[in-house]
């Protein structure tokens, strides 16, 4: 049998921790909703420019963003 393979998304981990959600990011934003759908799916990867609008808006450092909290930084 083949091994999973686990997708993990820190944007959409950290939405869920704060119990916000891709709607709420996408208005904060000014973003279509898609595109924040893009991103927590990993479809698409948000721009560096983007990525730090995220981490302010999450109020979270924009590494949080990149790496689990489980690994150092």
């Amino acid at each position: 049998m083949a091994k999973e393979k686990r997708i993990y998304n820190r944007i959409k981990a950290v939405l869920a921790e704060q119990g916000k959600t891709n709607l709420w990011l996408a208005a904060e934003l000014e973003v279509n909703r898609t595109t924040v759908s893009k991103w927590c799916t990993n479809e698409v990867q948000p721009t560096m420019e983007s990525l730090f609008r995220i981490a302010d808006a999450l109020n979270v450092d924009a590494r949080e963003l990149l790496v689990s909290p489980n690994k150092k930084l």
